[in-house]
């Protein structure tokens, strides 16, 4: 249950084990710190607290796009992590500016109720991030709140983050991404109509913008797909602007779905991105774009078995 604000809170998602942070991504790492949450306090609801945009998108809104998660995706991601609650707090100057024995006192103790709290050892918040874990410790134990500080996981030698998440989905290593994400990276988004170039090809792709979602390396991937149905399907991907066909403004995902006959216009699909196979070319013609595809489905049918 998606909850924007801290106002008139429903009783039940009051008094909650609650983890905080911009969880974009909702990785191992995020996980750990709900874990934590709910280990402190079993007996309680367990519930995360984010920020809606993420404030990066609110103090540099002409950066660009890098979010891992937007928040229904951010949100079913939290669910299956255990969090019964979302609170995806309207990141705007009105919050931007709260002190951050405000934001302790009038949102996480007064509005939410909070019974305990667990993050990361770098969470800061408060105006001009004015308040860090120590300030968050000793605030929260004069308002009877308890604190777990969760330290950052480690996977093979390096913490994970969003931060070197982003940086292996833009050097094309989506299965390392997926490693420390728990799950393979899926861009979420609904299908629209293309130039239909796919189809007279012999590929008919299901066409979508990146719109909000950080760009990956561009180039060819090995993908599956959630499908509206609930069905996960394999397919193959090109991530570009079409450098073949004159270039494109924006950068789109095309995906061929693999042995599926269906109409998806206007419907909500996630692709996943399982493992890149090459980056994006420019063809001398449509007959070599054409011998280049065939080899693409090839090598993905292969690799996803």
């Amino acid at each position: 249950m998606i909850l924007e604000g801290w106002t008139a809170i429903p009783d039940a998602a009051r008094g909650t084990a609650l983890a905080l942070g911009n969880l974009d991504g909702v990785h191992l790492g995020h996980a750990a710190v709900l874990r934590a949450a709910h280990a402190a306090r079993p007996d309680l609801p367990l519930a995360a607290l984010t920020f809606e945009p993420h404030p990066r998108e609110h103090f540099r809104p002409d950066d660009p796009p890098f979010r891992l998660t937007l928040l229904p995706a951010k949100a079913a991601a939290l669910a299956a992590a255990g969090a019964a609650h979302v609170f995806a707090l309207p990141f705007d100057d009105t919050l931007a500016a709260m002190s951050a024995e405000d934001f302790i006192e009038q949102v996480l103790h007064r509005g939410l109720g909070a019974k305990h709290l667990a993050c990361g050892p770098d969470f800061a918040f408060g105006h001009r991030r004015g308040g860090d874990v120590a300030f968050l410790q000793r605030e929260a134990e004069a308002r009877g709140m308890g604190l777990t500080i969760v330290p950052p996981l480690h996977h093979g030698n390096e913490a994970v983050s969003s931060t070197r998440i982003r940086r292996l989905l833009q050097d094309g290593y989506p299965d390392h991404a997926a490693e420390k994400l728990g799950r393979p990276w899926e861009i979420r988004g609904e299908v629209v109509h293309g130039d239909k170039l796919g189809r007279v090809l012999g590929w008919p792709t299901a066409n979508m913008w990146l719109g909000r979602h950080l760009e990956p390396a561009r180039g060819v991937y090995a993908v599956t797909v959630a499908l509206p149905d609930g069905r996960e399907a394999k397919g193959v991907a090109n991530i570009g602007r079409r450098p073949t066909l004159g270039g494109d403004p924006q950068t789109r995902l095309e995906t061929f779905i693999f042995d599926f006959a269906g109409d998806l216009y206007g419907q909500e699909i996630g692709v996943r991105l399982v493992h890149f196979l090459r980056a994006d070319a420019k063809f001398a013609g449509l007959e070599e774009l054409k011998t280049a595809i065939a080899e693409d489905e090839r090598q993905a049918r292969a690799m996803l078995g």
